[in-house]
């Protein structure tokens, strides 16, 4: 099946989102003939996006928020947008894209429908009672629309994929694995480790689900042990449930134990001038953030939880440690700030693993393999 003269529709929640995970994949589909169109809520990333023969189309949807109100006008507006566009396939992006944009293509009759899930999100992590009582909504909502026969839904590690089949009912037919977005094998590039105290930077928005507390925590304890290393924090504040207040993020500036970056753009520079990739996470689908760190040739620590341990393997491409454990975080961290071999070992192997398994040119070649099983 090729894609020239197809017309597909990506719904993502945000265009920086789009740019970061998704921009490789409209490229290739624009440069394959398909006509190619973001629903997005714009930012500073819209002209990137036409630059790349890309269509932006705003919506402002919302990621987080208890207001059931504003959920139905998205809806609405993706039924709009839909039925105007007319397009052969939509992708939807993350969770609350797939939700909703799924119950708009099912009352618009789209003929061929994609939820891509990079991970659980915060209704599916969280055990507060909002998120309790709409979990249980969601899931019944995904298990109607994710078993119709002109969709698939793509997971990105096998937890997720027993989670949905197991749990939430959605027949094993009607997913696929696909393991995260990929990354770019040159830009992410090998360079030779910086002299001077090691440096563990962990790349995440900043909330509290991402296990940026626990890294804060052990940070403190590296420095009551008189470990030589840097706990260098770089990304955004999100709006999210999970978001880490302002003031948290200057209280620790303050306190002077992690470095507080903020978010960058050269994230693979940021890398390349570290040590080590960390990412503490609850869950995950499958980390953008530690593919990275591993295709720079670093070790990295992570949780041993869904969607981080397929990236980060024990003892072959970085250390594992269990979730919401500040000394088992801050141990793991010690041992490879103090053990230049084995943290040196461990980068060469999460370099192959990425270049094995992860590299963007792959997962493109998979993703649009699932556009034809629809398209056929």
């Amino acid at each position: 099946m090729t894609m020239r003269n197809k017309k597909v529709l990506l719904v993502v929640s945000e265009d920086w989102y789009f740019c970061s995970h998704r921009l490789d994949l409209g490229t290739s589909l624009v440069e394959a003939g398909a006509e190619v169109a973001v629903v997005t809520q714009v930012g500073k990333c819209k002209e990137v996006i036409q630059r790349a023969g890309i269509r932006v189309i705003p919506l402002n949807l919302a990621r987080s928020g208890h207001n059931p109100f504003r959920d139905f006008i998205t809806i609405c507006r993706l039924i709009l947008i839909y039925r105007r566009e007319t397009p052969d396939i939509i992708h939807h992006v993350a969770l609350k894209p797939s939700l909703y944009g799924a119950i708009a293509a099912w009352i618009t009759r789209m003929p061929a429908v994609v939820n891509a899930l990079g991970g659980m999100g915060f209704i599916f992590i969280s055990e507060r009672f909002f998120a309790r009582l709409v979990r249980k909504t969601t899931g019944r909502m995904f298990r109607f629309l994710m078993n119709r026969k002109n969709t698939l839904t793509i997971l990105q590690n096998h937890d997720d994929i027993s989670l949905y089949k197991n749990e939430i009912g959605v027949e094993e037919k009607n997913l696929t694995l696909i393991k995260g977005s990929g990354v770019d094998l040159k830009k992410f590039s090998v360079k030779p480790e910086p002299n001077g105290i090691p440096v563990a930077v962990c790349v995440s928005r900043m909330l509290w689900d991402k296990g940026i507390g626990e890294l804060v925590e052990a940070a403190r304890i590296l420095s009551k042990r008189n470990i030589p290393i840097k706990v260098r924090l770089v990304g955004p504040i999100d709006v999210n449930p999970s978001a880490i207040p302002q003031k948290v993020l200057d209280s620790w500036k303050a306190e002077g134990v992690v470095d507080i970056a903020g978010p960058q753009t050269d994230i693979a520079s940021e890398y390349q001038a570290a040590h080590i990739g960390v990412l503490p996470s609850y869950r995950e689908g499958l980390p953008k953030s530690l593919l990275e760190a591993a295709a720079c040739g670093r070790a990295i620590v992570a949780s041993d939880v869904p969607g981080c341990r397929e990236v980060c393997r024990h003892e072959v491409t970085g250390l594992l440690c269990p979730a919401k454990n500040a000394k088992a975080l801050a141990d793991a961290l010690t041992q490879l700030a103090t053990n230049k071999v084995l943290r040196q070992k461990l980068g060469r192997q999460g370099r192959l693993l990425a270049e094995s398994e992860f590299g963007v040119a792959s997962v493109i070649t998979d993703t649009i393999g699932v556009y034809d099983r629809l398209l056929q």
